[in-house]
């Protein structure tokens, strides 16, 4: 039976503190999240396999921390969407603002419109697929994990980028230092086609290039010293 939680009503707090106390064994395993107006930290710190069904744009923060959940934004989010998420599923009807999926873990994000700037900045092995476009440094000293654009990005894509995986289906605007465009081989199509599979998107492969670290900037070498 889903459980209905009114966040003007009920509060904030009430909400995350529902949420946060569900387990693994819960039997409240389905959750709707009306009147979020904009609200900050809606559904952070999730630690169960329970879904959230959010119905309308939220602020900042939305699904931080996340862990086991599965959480639909029927909305846009605003900035830090599924920041530091560990496992799980974040899925976001609209348009997600800045550094969404940032420092992320584990997990996937996906966002149907457009991200901004830094989106997948510093992150740690999420997966995210973004349906629209990006803005500007997205994965920006990305570690590990995969980004996957649908659309165009922005300038300085991967800048000082490490072993995280980059695929863009449209145009880039310009690459970060020491990210660079990689062939794509029969591995990264397969790769690929699951990630999309799993974002909700019917986008084709084959349509995409891919980027990925130049490996220059591991350590630091003189000779590179003006691309630091």
């Amino acid at each position: 039976m889903m459980q209905t939680f009114d966040l003007e009503a009920e509060g904030l707090r009430a909400l995350n503190t529902a949420l946060q106390a569900q387990t693994r064994e819960t039997n409240q395993t389905s959750w709707q999240v009306l009147n979020p107006k904009g609200a900050h930290a809606v559904a952070v710190g999730l630690d169960a396999p329970i879904d959230v069904q959010v119905k309308g744009s939220t602020g900042y923060y939305c699904g931080g921390m996340n862990k086991q959940a599965t959480i639909r934004v029927a909305g846009s989010v605003g900035p830090g969407a599924a920041e530091n998420m560990m496992s799980g599923r974040i899925i976001v009807e609209g348009d997600a603002s800045q550094y969404a999926g940032a420092t992320g873990h584990g997990g996937m994000l996906v966002i149907k419109g457009n991200a901004a700037s830094r989106c997948g900045i510093s992150m740690k092995g999420i997966d995210i697929v973004v349906h629209g476009n990006i803005g500007h440094m997205s994965a920006f000293m990305a570690q590990s994990g995969t980004l996957v654009v649908c659309g165009d990005a922005g300038d300085a894509l991967g800048d000082s980028l490490y072993e995280a995986r980059l695929f863009v289906r449209g145009s880039v605007q310009s690459l970060g230092a020491d990210c660079v465009e990689k062939d794509m081989r029969p591995e990264h199509i397969e790769l690929l086609r699951g990630l999309l599979e799993a974002g909700e998107c019917d986008a084709k492969p084959e349509e995409f290039k891919r980027y990925g670290s130049a490996r220059k900037l591991y350590n630091f070498d003189i000779d590179n010293a003006g691309d630091y």
